[in-house]
């Protein structure tokens, strides 16, 4: 089993965040500082979490995605984008997925 990720003191992010935050890196039109806005994790430390948890090929195909990607980083998103998640993308609040 994997220890949890400490990100703060007396803070943890459970297997239920990182595979929401596995989700969330995954997808173009979520920035980085959406991830930082929800968990408290900055872009090194995404990357980071990514690269513990994905196999390393699954890793490399994501990294080259991500600096490919100009709605992964706020500097370079068009400023007609005026939201963290896909239209698509199912409600959050409070960390954690809506009920379905």
């Amino acid at each position: 089993m994997i220890p949890p990720l400490v990100i703060a003191p007396k803070q943890v992010i459970t297997q239920e965040d990182v595979n929401r935050i596995i989700e969330m890196a995954w997808e173009d039109r979520t920035p980085f500082d959406a991830i930082f806005y929800q968990f408290g994790l900055t872009e090194d430390r995404v990357k980071a979490l990514m690269k513990r948890e994905l196999k390393f090929s699954s890793y490399t195909l994501w990294r080259t995605r991500v600096e490919n990607c100009k709605t992964k980083h706020a500097k370079k998103r068009s400023d007609a984008i005026k939201r963290f998640k896909c239209d698509r993308q199912r409600a959050i609040s409070s960390n954690k997925i809506s009920k379905r």
